[in-house]
């Protein structure tokens, strides 16, 4: 409504109440662009001994091979000392590191500093993840992200944000809504609004600032309607699709138009011809320019993504870090090719959000959820719930009921 500031419209973090801090892993090696080259990492740490099996581990003060941990909540890594450790490498899952970079982790407690269990415990079928970007003040970007695996909250500007689940319990369960919210909207709305809903209207709507995320709600039904809708195909777009793979029409799909060499170490953009060129030889295109300048957190994606598949190259010789593809994974062309088909659709949203952003419609302040009875949130609902009748291993194989 006329006269109603940004600094009036209600924090995500009020909004979605529960979040977490990102992971912090500790040691780099666990985690990596492929799944073989943690099979074969895990594979070189339990064949050494004593000493050498420490080093390679990397111990900090959090944890060393002889640290006894839970298991992570749905993962049967160990929990016996890892000095002992002889099995195989347990499955490694995909998790999101840092900004669309899908990457692979080993799920195992026993190697991660800070692995924020609390999370896991949430993981699963039905389960979305918001994650807040860290604010760099002027940096360009969207403000908040959506996952649908694991996200381990890295901001590729080194600002952490926070990571807020849809759901507050295993299942897809219990909505991570401020209390009273949902249906606050809903009566003002005429319509039922969902924890997806409000997630989709944030992604579509959201702007950072100094004190988090602000979400500009509205009690008109049809600027709602299309904020909620606009978000809803970026967030099938974050999710790379929700089931069906993201494409650009005919014409303008990327493809590799000379072949990427075994190991390139450089990476630039011709604007003019919208080419991507992957070393001295590997060339992408049609890559549209707003693909190639998508930043998030004042960072370039496409840079960024493709660092984290080249930086390992100089590694330490002889640590597990220096275990990577010797060429090239043609597995990680056809997500470079995707993601610059998702970078490229969301860039084609931006239009709608700007026009969105300027409608003037009736807002709804954090004063006016304040006067509604639904802030300020109860402290209870800021905190993870408990997990009843849940059976987790502890450390050296004894049970905890949650």
């Amino acid at each position: 409504m006329p006269g109603v500031t940004h600094d009036e419209a209600p924090l995500l973090a009020d909004l979605m109440p529960w979040s977490v801090a990102p992971l912090r892993p500790g040691r780099g090696w666990p985690m990596a662009p492929d799944a073989a080259s943690l099979r074969a990492r895990w594979d070189t740490l339990v064949r050494a001994t004593g000493e050498d099996r420490e080093a390679l581990f990397r111990p900090t003060r959090s944890r060393t091979p002889h640290t006894a941990v839970a298991q992570l909540p749905g993962h049967a890594g160990g929990t016996g000392r890892l000095a002992r450790e002889s099995g195989p490498c347990p499955e490694p899952v995909r998790v999101l590191h840092g900004p669309f970079d899908e990457q692979w982790l080993i799920p195992d407690h026993r190697l991660l500093d800070v692995a924020r269990p609390e999370l896991w415990r949430v993981a699963g079928e039905g389960q979305l993840f918001a994650v807040e970007q860290g604010y760099v003040p002027g940096a360009a970007g969207p403000a908040v992200l959506a996952s649908a695996v694991l996200p381990d909250g890295r901001s590729p500007a080194g600002r952490p944000g926070r990571i807020r689940p849809l759901f507050r319990r295993p299942g897809a369960v219990e909505p991570n809504l401020a209390p009273g919210l949902a249906g606050h909207l809903s009566q003002l709305l005429g319509h039922e609004v969902t924890a997806r809903s409000l997630l989709a209207f944030a992604l579509a709507t959201g702007t950072a600032s100094a004190a988090g995320c602000r979400v500009p709600l509205t009690s008109d039904p049809g600027v709602w309607a299309r904020g909620a809708d606009l978000g809803e195909r970026m967030l099938r777009l974050h999710l790379r699709g929700d089931g069906e793979r993201p494409k650009l029409p005919g014409g303008r799909r990327p493809y590799v138009r000379a072949p990427l060499p075994a190991r390139p170490c450089s990476l630039s953009y011709d604007a003019d011809e919208r080419v991507l060129q992957i070393g001295d030889e590997g060339v992408i295109s049609p890559v549209p320019k707003e693909a190639w300048e998508f930043e998030v957190s004042g960072v370039r994606v496409i840079e960024h993504w493709f660092g984290a598949r080249t930086a390992d190259a100089d590694a330490q010789p002889g640590s597990l870090a220096a275990i990577r593809p010797r060429t090239w994974p043609q597995a990680w062309t056809s997500e470079l090719l995707e993601l610059i088909t998702v970078l490229a659709l969301l860039a084609e949203l931006r239009p709608e959000q700007r026009e969105l952003a300027s409608t003037e419609a009736p807002r709804i302040t954090a004063g006016d959820l304040g006067r509604a009875g639904v802030l300020p949130v109860p402290d209870a609902a800021r905190r993870p719930a408990s997990v009843l009748d849940h059976r987790e291993e502890g450390p050296d194989g004894q049970f905890a009921l949650l």
